[in-house]
């Protein structure tokens, strides 16, 4: 599928965006090179081919960096209280932070 002049406009009309002849001549170019791009990809034989649940996964042993979601336990009131000393303000265990929104 190649993009025509008349795709650009009517892509630049709905993104209204002001294309001159040049510059539809060039997006034009490089929308079909994209394209081409897209459909070297789709072309590559991948049978036999496990998905990665990862980039990373090919290279390292991702499961090693990620942890399991597990819910973590309660923190009793003086834990709290230890973690809410650091705050300039706070109210009933919650951050008090300065009004933004008026």
């Amino acid at each position: 599928m190649a993009i025509t002049q008349d795709d650009v406009s009517r892509v630049a009309r709905l993104a209204r965006i002001a294309l001159s002849d040049t510059e539809q001549a060039r997006m034009e170019s490089e929308l079909n090179g994209i394209l081409g791009l897209i459909e070297q990809l789709q072309a590559v034989d991948t049978t036999g081919i496990e998905p990665m649940a990862h980039p990373l996964s090919a290279h390292q042993d991702i499961h090693a960096r990620l942890r399991e979601d597990v819910a973590a336990p309660t923190q009793t009131t003086g834990q709290r209280d230890h973690l809410m000393a650091n705050a300039p303000a706070n109210e009933e265990g919650l951050f008090l932070v300065p009004k933004v929104i008026e």
